[in-house]
């Protein structure tokens, strides 16, 4: 009866040891500063997954176990969210969001045998390393670069162009991008300026492109800087339109700019929240009043490729893993199919222009304003 007894016991203690067995992946992401509202785009897509994922049954019977660190935009504090995983036991890492935040933290990882998925760092050189844990489910600078210099050389030719980047690694590596293509088409751009990101008195930059008779801007860099920037134009009577990307690409833009934003055109891929594969997700965001716009879906993405990753490949090392998903096979997410090159960018990367107008409600959106060329 003892040896049953103890038999009994382990038995017990092996079923309770696979019951708390669980895939460790983490959100590293700007929770404060002046990404913070993709932070919370990054963490909340990153939430929802793992809360739908573990109600389905788990990875493989296993549970996930969420974890989520703040970087605040900076890449110092990006490598010390990085280590903290590294230490936590975490080796899915979904971030993180800013270029200059990504490409440092993931040398991290890639020495701690992590793979990381960015949701939305778009610079050219976070793939181009040769790093083997390195992927994203957005597009590249150099993609949404090609379709903002081609549509400021069609719709704006013989006009005086500005092109004005925050000197971050995302905000310089797309204005560059857009200017190449820009100049391929034909165009000649009037003025190039950096700007310092943070402050708030573009008073002096305002004045400069007023100075050279400036129609358009074109800014590489985030809302809160562009929304400033917007805002003081118009309030120095300066009407030109401003183009920007991604990173302009939340509500925020217009509470800061006010309704001098409508008319502003950003670069994009296709509003995931119209997708057909992300029907049951985006009501499951709606439920809990969460509007999934801009890059929540990517980061939802992500989860559900670890996922998929982690069952194809059988098991739950990261570098098996990881290889996996650079085979070119098509995973399944909210965003349609998406499948990776050996680089990590995805193979089918798609960019739209948005021109941010009123809605029904007189509220500058973007949503459902795409431009057709």
């Amino acid at each position: 009866m003892r040896v049953g007894l103890l038999a009994g016991l382990a038995l017990g203690l092996l079923a309770t040891g696979a019951a708390q067995a669980q895939v460790k992946v983490a959100v590293g992401a700007p929770i404060t500063g002046n990404s913070a509202a993709f932070g919370a785009q990054l963490k909340n897509g990153v939430s929802q997954a793992v809360e739908d994922i573990n109600k389905a049954g788990g990875i493989k019977g296993q549970k996930v176990e969420f974890s989520s660190g703040d970087d605040a935009s900076d890449p110092k504090q990006g490598v010390s969210v990085a280590n903290k995983f590294a230490s936590d036991g975490v080796k899915y890492v979904v971030g993180h969001f800013n270029s200059g935040v990504s490409i440092p933290a993931s040398e991290v990882y890639a020495d701690a045998g992590i793979v990381e998925i960015t949701p939305g760092s778009t610079n050219v050189k976070f793939t181009e390393r040769g790093l083997w844990n390195v992927f994203r489910t957005c597009g590249r600078d150099d993609q949404q670069g090609a379709v903002a210099g081609d549509y400021l050389a069609k719709e704006f030719k013989g006009k005086k162009v500005a092109v004005i980047h925050d000197k971050t690694p995302y905000g310089k590596g797309l204005a560059d991008e857009t200017l190449k293509a820009f100049k391929a088409k034909g165009g000649k751009e009037t003025l190039v300026e950096g700007i310092n990101p943070g402050e708030k008195d573009y008073s002096a930059l305002v004045s400069k492109l007023k100075q050279n008779g400036i129609e358009v801007v074109y800014f590489g860099g985030y809302y809160t800087e562009a929304g400033l920037i917007i805002r003081q134009m118009r309030d120095q009577g300066l009407k030109a339109p401003m183009m920007g990307g991604d990173g302009m690409v939340d509500k925020e833009l217009v509470a800061i700019a006010g309704p001098g934003a409508e008319g502003t055109l950003t670069t994009f891929p296709p509003d995931a929240r119209k997708n057909p594969a992300a029907k049951d997700a985006v009501a499951a965001f709606k439920a809990k009043g969460i509007d999934p716009e801009a890059y929540t879906l990517y980061a939802y993405a992500a989860v559900q490729i670890f996922k998929q990753a982690i069952e194809g490949a059988g098991t739950t090392d990261a570098k098996k893993v990881a290889a996996y998903m650079r085979e070119g096979k098509p995973f399944q997410t909210v965003l349609g199919p998406i499948s990776f090159d050996k680089k990590g960018d995805i193979t089918k990367p798609d960019y739209v222009m948005y021109n941010w107008k009123k809605n029904d409600k007189g509220v500058v959106d973007y949503t459902g304003n795409e431009v057709t060329q």
